[in-house]
């Protein structure tokens, strides 16, 4: 079932939960500037803004799917969806329908918005210079809160990129977790990215002239909004790039490290090679002068310090190849 919450510049109060839409427009009408927020909405809700409110059969299909960022005018409304904080999920950003006419503000949402908190507070202590400005400067106030919402958490996000860099290049301590933080963090990045663009795209397509999708005494308020949207988009892509530059440093570290390992290892295979390398003509010589034939030479090679003296002959001349081969330059060094 849906849930209403109805606001008026005359009575400056909230309802939540407990209006009917037969109250929310008895309550519209003479009330001046209204905002009536829809969460959860039903068929009877989508009665209500084909029928009685007349707005276009598109506009309110976008209002009840999963729509892309838009703002448009039609005959008689306006129509914006803009892309905000879910509060129930941190990662996540939902649609917000947003719908304009005369007075009347009208926002269908299907989760809870923190923003839209602040708006309703911001609504509460505007002064009578700032309502005189419309409906437009209501619709300011939503998108402003939507934009003030992402600063403290891009904030947080800056200090956890900046604790994670630390950890990347600290040559003393080897963290546990740093690539999977990375990770999230480019994720959070860019789930908040994308109601950060849709911010900015909004906003820049209602200061087009040529449209005319708001009025004269509030342009200076919405570039002021472009410009923060602005500088949080450049904000979430240099957090995200800085993001992708520790990992890849991170990685290439590690690939340093593995490959420093694997050149020791290398280095220990070479060693051991080389041993067995000279070890096999003596073991061979080994051999064959310790069988039990009266046939052999011992006498002619010398006897015992003989065959020692031909050992060390073959390991002398196996090293010097070696050398020669250039396969002990590691044991120069």
């Amino acid at each position: 079932m849906a849930e209403l919450r109805l606001q008026t510049a005359a009575s400056n109060r909230t309802k939540a939960g407990e209006t009917t839409l037969d109250a929310a427009l008895k309550a519209i009408e003479g009330q001046g500037l209204t905002w009536l927020d829809v969460l959860h909405p039903d068929e009877e809700v989508r009665t209500f803004l084909l029928e009685t409110m007349d707005f276009a059969e598109l506009a309110v299909e976008d209002a009840f799917g999963d729509a892309d960022t838009t703002a448009q005018k039609f005959n008689n409304h306006r129509f914006v969806v803009i892309k905000a904080r879910d509060a129930d999920n941190r990662l996540d950003t939902e649609p917000v329908a947003v719908f304009i006419k005369e007075n009347l503000l009208i926002t269908v949402r299907h989760a809870a918005i923190p923003a839209l908190d602040i708006l309703s507070r911001r609504f509460k202590k505007a002064e009578n210079a700032e309502l005189d400005l419309g409906v437009d400067f209501l619709l300011y106030e939503m998108l402003d809160a939507i934009a003030d919402d992402w600063v403290p958490i891009l904030n947080t996000y800056s200090r956890q990129l900046d604790d994670l860099e630390f950890q990347v290049f600290d040559p003393a301590i080897r963290y546990d977790g740093v690539l999977e933080g990375l990770h999230d963090l480019k994720r959070q990045l860019r789930e908040a990215s994308k109601s950060i663009e849709s911010l900015n795209t909004v906003t820049m397509r209602l200061l087009r002239s040529n449209e005319r999708l708001i009025s004269e005494g509030v342009t200076r308020y919405f570039s002021d909004l472009n410009q923060l949207s602005t500088a949080l988009v450049k904000r979430a892509n240099n957090y995200a790039s800085g993001a992708t530059s520790a990992r890849d440093s991170y990685l290439s570290n590690i690939s340093l490290q593995l490959a420093e390992s694997n050149a020791q290892l290398t280095e220990v295979m070479t060693t051991l090679t080389i041993i067995g390398a000279i070890m096999l003509p003596l073991t061979l010589i080994a051999g064959i002068f310790g069988m039990n034939n009266d046939d052999l030479p011992l006498e002619l090679v010398g006897g015992f310090w003989g065959i020692i003296a031909i050992m060390v002959a073959f390991a002398c001349l196996m090293l010097t190849f070696f050398w020669r081969r250039g396969w002990l330059k590691n044991f120069e060094q």
